[in-house]
């Protein structure tokens, strides 16, 4: 009777989820598949013409998109890097038996509690006021100048943004994997005489390799698909040089008025990103250290 109950109870929990998941996730994404081969402007009243993988071969020869797809990859990799470096230096310094390690642990992960939106008219203002007011002060206006409105420095503009948000987030979980590394191999490894250098590279991020591994996800996945930043701090200008691929198929499909178009592009973004964390995944997973 108990199993029974059991059973009951399991599924009372989990049919409403998966009807919700499937009513949010799976089916509007196979109804894109639908629609990504298809040529539709979005009125309901105007035919859908079935053009087959047209839509898909018009993408890869549309240059703005291809524009997209660079400033993308620039971005991931910068962020990337920037994000987890970060947050690692932070969760090393936190960790450290400091009074003050609450508190800062408080303020760094603050910014990840405010939404991308606000953050990015936030940064907007940091870039175009603040930094205007510190470069007539310092008299570096090669530094302090309005970085949104060139066209390289608006994705390192996006990247501070990013990493500000994110690194706090990040420092959490390296945090957990660092308290989760045993006293007693540190205290081994500095009666054997291990500096810092060797204990952080033998012991410590060798054990850190699944936080690696969650935080790599994480920041590969959210980079790729950026877009409540963009908007705010950049809007993909100037001239469309930081516009990123949500962006890009966002105003496909609402700006121009091209649903089968830009649902092949999100569809190629999907697969993409799919592929790209997949790989990630499992090249780290490979590499973590079983304690």
């Amino acid at each position: 009777m108990s199993k029974k109950m059991d059973k009951v109870w399991f599924a009372v929990f989990t049919v409403p989820l998966l009807f919700v998941f499937a009513t949010v996730v799976i089916i509007p994404f196979l109804i894109g598949i639908g629609y990504s081969f298809v040529s539709w402007d979005g009125i309901p009243a105007n035919p859908k013409v079935f053009v087959g993988f047209d839509n898909y071969a018009k993408l890869f020869q549309d240059e703005r998109f291809l524009a997209s797809s660079w400033h993308t990859i620039q971005f991931t990799v910068l962020a990337l890097v920037s994000v987890n470096l970060l947050g690692l230096l932070l969760s090393l310094f936190v960790t450290a038996k400091l009074r003050t390690s609450n508190a800062a642990r408080t303020l760094f992960f603050m910014p990840n509690l405010i939404g991308g939106l606000i953050l990015g008219y936030i940064w907007q203002f940091i870039f175009t006021d603040a930094f205007k007011m510190v470069g007539e002060k310092t008299g570096l206006h090669s530094v302090f100048f309005n970085w949104l409105l060139d066209p390289q420095f608006a994705i390192y503009a996006m990247v501070v943004v990013f990493t500000w948000q994110m690194a706090g987030y990040t420092m959490i979980i390296y945090i957990a994997g660092i308290q989760g590394i045993p006293d007693d191999l540190i205290e081994a490894a500095k009666v054997d005489g291990a500096n810092l250098w060797h204990r952080l590279t033998r012991i410590v991020f060798p054990l850190l390799m699944p936080a690696f591994t969650i935080c790599l996800f994480l920041t590969l996945s959210g980079a790729f698909k950026i877009f409540d930043v963009n908007l705010s701090l950049t809007k993909g200008g100037p001239n469309n040089a930081s516009e990123m691929f949500a962006m890009n198929i966002f105003n496909e499909i609402f700006g121009y008025g091209h649903y089968g178009l830009g649902q092949a592009k999100a569809i190629v973004f999907f697969l993409i990103v799919a592929i790209l964390t997949l790989t990630q995944v499992v090249i780290t997973k490979r590499r973590e250290v079983q304690m």
